[in-house]
Parts: structure tokens; C-alpha cells; sequence
């Protein structure tokens, strides 16, 4: 296969989240038939609810100013599957991808021919297993992974951790993980391992019970983030992330690099300062003008009420004085209401569109919603019409925020750059 060939393929298997199986045996299987790679690394391990990937990226980012070669693979993507999986940094290849996709794919397809599976593995459990491989061909020095969905049965807790995190736990996913924040830590702390440390941003106290309570049963030393959070000050950093929220995820990254650094890892102070500082995360606060005479863009990935408070709190401390346009879409099984809530007071314009995702609600079912609050409202049927209706609408001196889902953002950025090589 070449490579749209294997992305084509790869999308064949079904929706990452509608078609995904919760369970570690196909994944196992799979792994196993392909030389088990993630037992060739080592892994720092990253599941929560909020700031899972920005965590990620930012602990990368750090072991590789201390010059370590590394694996960091997150979920989803914004414009390319690519984007997922990265060494030293830069993207996996096409030619690489496409190659792995297809050693993997035959894989799979053996397994259900000798009568080991009944059914394919998952587009996540191929890609995941495709990430395994590409860092183990390179011989990374530690892999940064990010849970999927969950953690106890998300395809990466096949991994091998010598540390795990877990960022801060909020609703999100209910319907796979549980409708209590004791029921939804309790999968996030499925990754924690027997006599493996655990690091724990700030927590709500029924999250960080179930949490502490697995650690004590697995001999899993536990750093508690919220009883040192003196350490990004100390580090004197000043984030290349927006948003106060962040701070908690530096906090969770430092601590990833200090405990890294007592088990024999060469970090400095300085690299920790640097990698902090430099770190790139798309899409999560991200500010853009791609056109000097429109108004710039914030495009933040947000799409929960935890997520969508965080970067309210940013628009009202930074622009509160001016005019905001809100791109909004979302998936249906998401907690739209309560996001709009929390937007309400600050935007007077939103227009309402579809993602591309079958998971997605329809802008007049969002409508329904959106009605209840003192907004004007547009509607419109894709994101390119909803960058062009805030592009038009919004003043030069405004701000356009979109906002509700990853997917939306991909699709905005991707649009974006469409009109840039125009």
C-alpha cells in the first residue's frame, strides 16, 4: 500500500471511537505477532481527562533538549495521521507509515485467518501497533505515550512504563468510562503498574482517592503535583503555552523530569527550563492571523466543560475589552450545554457548524441549545463557510475563537492554510 492507500485502509476498520473495542487481547495478539515492539522501550505512560497531550508534548519536549531520542505518540489528529506518531520531534514519514500500516495489516489479517481473533483489530489498536514498530525501529531512548480514551483498556497500556502520569479527571467519555469521577479515575489509574511511580496532577478528592487507592494496592509510589506547586515558579518558565491551566501541566511534566533524572536520567535544570519554554502543541490555544486586514484566531481544542472553563478563563483575563466571534461545533455525545453555558457570557456572535465526523451534532440541533442563551447565531453547514461568515462579521480589532472539538480545529487549520497558497 502507498500511503493514502493505508489511510484509506486504516479508516476502513471504522470509526477511532463509534467502532473501537475496549480490551487488551486483540491489541496483545497483535503486538505479539508482530515481534511485541514496545518491549524494546521504555515508555513514560499519560492518561486524564484534560491536558493528557499537552503534558505529553511538554515532557518530550524536555528529554529532548536534555538530548535524549524520542518517541511521542497522541491521539487525534489535526490535519494528518502523521501527526500522531513523532521521533526527535518530526512526524513518521508516508512512506514509513505506509509501509508499517501494511506489515501491520497483514498481521492482523493472519490472526483472524489461524482463528486467533474473530474479528480485525481496531483502527487504534493498527496505528498504536504501528507506533510500537516505528519506535522500536528507531531505537528511541524513551517514548512519551498518551492513553487514547481511558487507560486500564486503552491500546497503550500494553506498554512498558518505568513512570506513569495521570492529569487532572473530569466527566468526559461517560458512556465507555463510568458516570462517577471515582468510576472515570478508576480507569484513568488502569495504567498504573506494580511498583511503578505514578505522578498525579491536581485532583478533584473522589478522583484522587480511587487513585491513591490502586497506587496502595499495586506498591506504586505516589507524587501527589498539588503539594509542590512551587516548582514552575521555581523553574522560572515562562511557558511557550497559553493559558493559566498550563501550569499544571508543566507542574506534572517538571515532576515527570525530576523523578526521570533520581533514576539515573542526565536532565538538567536548564534543559527542563528550555524544553518548557520552547515546546509545540497545535490547536490548544494556538493564535493565528493568517491575514493581516482580519481579525487573528484562537483555535483551542477544547471540548468538555473542564476544557471549555480553562479557556474562558484565558479569553476573559486577555480580551475582555473586545469583540469575540465563536466558531462552534461539536460531537453529539458531548456535554454541549453546559460548554455553551460557560461561553455564553462572553461572546455576543457564535456561528454554529458541522464537523466532518459521524459522531458529530447537526448545527440546528445545536441550534436548540444555543437559542437558550443571549447570542446572536448563525448557522452554517461546513467549517469553510464558518471561517468565511467570522472572517466577515468579526473586526479587525476582534477576536475569532473556534472552539468544541479537535476536529473542528483540524478542519479551521486545515482551511486556513487553503487560503494562505491561495
Amino acid at each position: 500500500m502507498n500511503f493514502n492507500e493505508s489511510v484509506e485502509y486504516l479508516y476502513s476498520l471504522g470509526h477511532e471511537t463509534l467502532a473501537m473495542k475496549l480490551g487488551l487481547e486483540s491489541v496483545k495478539a497483535l503486538a505479539g505477532a508482530c515481534g511485541d515492539p514496545q518491549k524494546k522501550f521504555s515508555a513514560v505512560h499519560i492518561a486524564g481527562t484534560n491536558g493528557k497531550g499537552s503534558t505529553a508534548a511538554m515532557t518530550d519536549s524536555i528529554l529532548r533538549a536534555a538530548g535524549y531520542r524520542t518517541g511521542l505518540y497522541t491521539s487525534p489528529h489535526l490535519i494528518s495521521i502523521t501527526e500522531r506518531i513523532k521521533v526527535d520531534g518530526n512526524e513518521i514519514g508516508k512512506d514509513d507509515f505506509a509501509r508499517l500500516v501494511s506489515h501491520v495489516r497483514e498481521a492482523g489479517e493472519r490472526l483472524v485467518e489461524d482463528g486467533f481473533l474473530e474479528a480485525l483489530p481496531t483502527f487504534f489498536e493498527q496505528i498504536t501497533t504501528v507506533a510500537f514498530l516505528y519506535f522500536a525501529e528507531c531505537s528511541v531512548d524513551l517514548a512519551v505515550l498518551e492513553v487514547g480514551l481511558g487507560g486500564r483498556l486503552d491500546a497503550t497500556n500494553i506498554c512498558q512504563p518505568i513512570v506513569t502520569a495521570i492529569t487532572p479527571v473530569s466527566f468526559d467519555h461517560q458512556q465507555y468510562l463510568g458516570e462517577t469521577l471515582a468510576e472515570i479515575a478508576g480507569e484513568k489509574a488502569g495504567i498504573i503498574k506494580t511498583g511503578v511511580p505514578i505522578i498525579v496532577a491536581p485532583q478533584d478528592k473522589e478522583a484522587m482517592m480511587t487513585i491513591a487507592s490502586r497506587a496502595v494496592e499495586l506498591g506504586a509510589r505516589l507524587i501527589d503535583s498539588s503539594l509542590q506547586p512551587y516548582l514552575v515558579s521555581q523553574y522560572d518558565v515562562k511557558l511557550n503555552l497559553r493559558g493559566r491551566h498550563q501550569e499544571t501541566n508543566a507542574l506534572t511534566a517538571i515532576q515527570i523530569a525530576e523523578l526521570l533524572k533520581e533514576m539515573g536520567w542526565a536532565i538538567t535544570a536548564s534543559e527542563i527550563k528550555y524544553g518548557l519554554e520552547n515546546v509545540q502543541w497545535p490547536g490548544r490555544l494556538e493564535m493565528i492571523r493568517p491575514v493581516e486586514t482580519f481579525a487573528p484566531l484562537l483555535l483551542d481544542g477544547a471540548h468538555n466543560p473542564a476544557g471549555v472553563k480553562a479557556l474562558g478563563d484565558y479569553l476573559i483575563e486577555n480580551f475582555a475589552a473586545i469583540p469575540i466571534t465563536l466558531i462552534f461545533g461539536a460531537m453529539s455525545d458531548k456535554a454541549i450545554e453546559e460548554m455553551m453555558e460557560i461561553l455564553s457570557p462572553i461572546a455576543r456572535k457564535i456561528i454554529l457548524t458541522k464537523v466532518i465526523d459521524r459522531r458529530a451534532a447537526r448545527p440546528e440541533v445545536i441550534v436548540e441549545i444555543a437559542v437558550k442563551f443571549d447570542w446572536e447565531i448563525t448557522l452554517t453547514e461546513n467549517s469553510a463557510e464558518a471561517l468565511d461568515e467570522a472572517l466577515r462579521v468579526t473586526p479587525q480589532s476582534g477576536l475569532i475563537c473556534v472552539c468544541g472539538s479537535l476536529f473542528l480545529v483540524g478542519e479551521i487549520k486545515e482551511r486556513i492554510r487553503i487560503k494562505t497558497l491561495a
